[in-house]
């Protein structure tokens, strides 16, 4: 992991405050970036961030400080962190430095690699645009994602962003050729062993790597390890030339872990709090992500959004990566409506006739354009009551409130709690419902038999039973 260099570069701590460790070198001053280790055995790992004077160094530790004191000796390892890459990472789960954390055979077959790398440049990036489908209805019908793009789900806490994620993983290792990698940065550590249990599994652990910098470690090990990640898929991209997958959960935890490195460092906090190299230190992570010549990069991170807020610094600053943003709604979640996606706050730069063709943005622009007249009309529906409303308004109504509930489907990762069972549906099935609700094929089947199917031909198996009851009844109260 490290390399070698004779003789050895020694220094000596002179401070410890928290995360922070100053180090004095009386030889020669480590670069920045470089690791040093030091404790009993060399278990306390620090990455040095700034030259202090022609003799000191100040970093910040990748693993808990506890033990370390002033005047204890600190090793040079004369290099930066790397990360293992090659085909042996496949299938299996790592920490920050490329330790396995799946309790299974060592390594092998792997080289190490700085995880400090350039994006890739501008001459050997791909222009072509390509959709990329996920086989869920709402987002490759309204907000299709790019080949090679970046999408963001933001949403606040619980309404349903790793569900969203994990969902897209095993709908993508399946049936796309490619590597999926998931990184977690500062996430719960149940979610990772409960991920990695659940895609064992479902048998798509062997086109997988995961890696994890758990809320539990410490801001230098969160910060670094979605470095790591890009590493690996980089590998995968430009040596194998592959499709990468690449999930990170959570970047709002990559900026928070900045934000602590940055306080810790002694630096000026701008706006709320956050650092103020907060943009620089996002663009150094998100430009790396690419589709060149070699392959693609196709990156779905989940933002957290503190308080719900879209104004906050972290969210704004994301949101200008991004290719398509997929926001997660509270109040749809709180009404059933799962995946809790709200189509009229969400967006995507794909969504044009030159890259989805007519026929596709027609669609999505009158179902669009239907949601939006719904939630136009909710408040008088609420203050006068859906009588009211014309004739015309009704039919409206009546198409958005099937269109919404067409929308949500059932997940394979949600089986065992809801007890439907898992729907992929294609592009072209999802088009051909909205299309037959537009058209108001189904204006006399009732809503329920359009929530949590997969293609529209299974409402129309659902409907003819629904109906027959009423039918019975008005026969019944004819007859008497």
């Amino acid at each position: 992991m490290t390399q070698d260099s004779a003789p050895r570069n020694r220094g000596s701590v002179v401070s410890v405050r928290g995360s922070v460790v100053d180090i004095s070198f009386e030889r020669r001053l480590p670069n920045v970036y470089s690791v040093l280790h030091a404790g009993p055995e060399g278990h306390i790992v620090i990455e040095v961030l700034a030259q202090l004077d022609a003799h000191h160094v100040r970093g910040i530790a990748l693993t808990p400080t506890q033990g370390l004191a002033r005047g204890m000796e600190v090793t040079d390892t004369g290099g930066p962190l790397m990360a293992p890459v090659g085909k042996g990472v496949l299938a299996r789960m790592f920490d920050v430095f490329g330790n396995v954390i799946d309790r299974e055979a060592p390594l092998t077959d792997v080289q190490w690699r700085s995880v400090h790398r350039a994006p890739p440049a501008l001459s050997r990036r791909s222009t072509r645009s390509e959709v990329f489908e996920t086989g869920i209805k709402v987002i490759d019908v309204l907000l299709p994602l790019e080949r090679g793009g970046k999408a963001g789900l933001f949403g606040g806490a619980g309404v349903g962003k790793t569900v969203l994620l994990t969902e897209m993983i095993h709908n993508m290792v399946e049936h796309h050729e490619g590597v999926s990698i998931f990184c977690g940065i500062g996430e719960r550590c149940r979610e990772g062993e409960e991920l990695h249990r659940e895609m064992k599994a479902a048998g798509v652990l062997p086109k997988m790597v995961m890696l994890f910098g758990q809320m539990n470690e410490p801001p230098g090990a969160r910060f670094r390890v979605g470095h790591a990640a890009l590493t690996m898929a980089e590998f995968f991209r430009d040596d194998e030339h592959r499709d990468v997958l690449l999930l990170i959960d959570n970047i709002f935890r990559f900026i928070q872990a900045g934000m602590e490195v940055s306080g810790l460092m002694g630096q000026m906090p701008s706006r709320l709090g956050y650092q103020p190299t907060m943009g620089t230190e996002l663009s150094g992570l998100e430009e790396r992500i690419a589709n060149t010549d070699s392959g693609a990069i196709t990156s779905i991170q989940a933002v957290y959004v503190p308080a719900d807020d879209f104004t906050d610094p972290a969210a704004v600053h994301t949101f200008s990566h991004l290719s398509a943003s997929i926001v997660l709604s509270r109040k749809r979640a709180s009404e059933g409506l799962f995946p809790a996606i709200d189509p009229l706050q969400s967006s995507s730069k794909m969504a044009t006739p030159g890259i989805v063709g007519q026929r596709h943005y027609g669609l999505a622009q009158q179902v669009r354009q239907t949601l939006a007249q719904y939630a136009a009309l909710k408040d008088i529906i609420a203050m006068l009551g859906l009588e009211q409303l014309s004739p015309e308004d009704r039919k409206v109504v009546a198409r958005a409130r099937r269109l919404e509930r067409f929308l949500t489907q059932p997940f394979f990762t949600t089986e065992q709690f809801t007890g439907h069972k898992g729907r992929l549906v294609s592009l072209e099935d999802s088009l051909t419902g909205c299309e037959r609700i537009l058209g108001d094929e189904f204006k006399d089947a009732p809503e329920s038999a359009l929530y949590m199917i997969g293609p529209i031909t299974e409402a129309e198996g659902k409907a003819k039973p629904a109906r027959k009851p009423e039918v019975q009844r008005a026969r019944e109260a004819h007859e008497s």
